[in-house]
């Protein structure tokens, strides 16, 4: 039995066969971790879904920003983006079914000394409280009123944490922080149009899993959402987003001896990334 972590996959389904036949993916031993963003951007998001469902017990996947801004569009309270491939999951035959199941995935998964998220762990935050945090959402989303969390979700504000912090206002920094998160404050005040190299970033802030002393920083984070950050493996910090969407591998590691495995993308949606 093996776990496999595998980046942003972000509807690139042909990548993502290829790279489960040449870790020779076995779902009746080996667990798949998806670091989130299943869909959107590129070609294949229906496919992407369908398949990580069919895989039940054996795929754990995080929800990324991608994955809740398909929910919110199919709710009628997202608005399509231009760069947006969301139409073949939007008039599928099955498409309530599979975001019925996307919906009751989770925002966070630990296990051992591993936390799996899509963006990142504000620095106050032990594993203990973001796990709770966490369910906070999930229960928003797996309730009879999800419409009405989707609605208020979008924002930027507010931008860093408070514990006394209430109702959705609560919720959107949750949210923001574990599925949009790139860099902060060593405070933790969160810069969310930042998307570019680390020799880039806007002064006063650092990469998250870059503050001193954050309460999360005894595990081994497992991320993905930051492309321009690419590959990173520290004994800590497991950043998998390799880019495949705009050109880049798509990558998995087997998280028992760190054992990394690429493929390369078949059609970009663009050539710089």
């Amino acid at each position: 039995m093996a776990t496999y972590a595998i980046g942003d996959i972000q509807g690139c389904y042909i990548e993502l066969q290829q790279l489960l036949e040449q870790i020779r993916f076995d779902p009746a031993q080996d667990r798949l971790w998806l670091v989130g963003d299943l869909v959107n951007r590129g070609p294949d998001s229906l496919q992407v879904l369908r398949l990580v469902k069919s895989l039940g017990d054996s795929a754990i996947t995080v929800l990324g920003n991608h994955d809740l801004h398909l929910l919110a569009v199919a709710e009628g309270v997202g608005e399509l983006h231009r760069s947006d491939t969301l139409d073949e999951v939007l008039g599928a035959p099955d498409r309530d079914e599979l975001l019925t199941w996307l919906r009751q995935q989770r925002l966070l998964h630990a296990e051992g000394d591993f936390v799996l998220v899509h963006a990142g762990l504000l620095p106050q935050w032990s594993v203990k409280q973001a796990a709770s945090l966490a369910r906070e959402v999930e229960s928003a989303l797996r309730g009879d009123d999800y419409a009405t969390f989707f609605v208020r979700m979008y924002g930027n504000t507010p931008h860093a944490w408070d514990d006394k912090l209430d109702g959705y206002k609560r919720l959107r920094v949750i949210v923001n922080a574990f599925t949009r998160l790139r860099v902060c404050t060593p405070q933790g005040e969160m810069e969310f149009k930042f998307k570019g190299e680390v020799g880039r970033i806007p002064e006063g802030y650092v990469p998250w899993f870059e503050v001193p002393q954050r309460k999360s920083r005894k595990a081994s984070v497992i991320f993905g959402h930051w492309s321009a950050l690419g590959l990173k493996v520290t004994p800590k910090v497991i950043a998998l987003d390799t880019g495949c969407l705009w050109g880049g591998p798509m990558t998995a590691i087997r998280l028992e001896d760190r054992q990394l495995f690429q493929v390369n993308c078949n059609s970009p949606v663009a050539k710089n990334w």
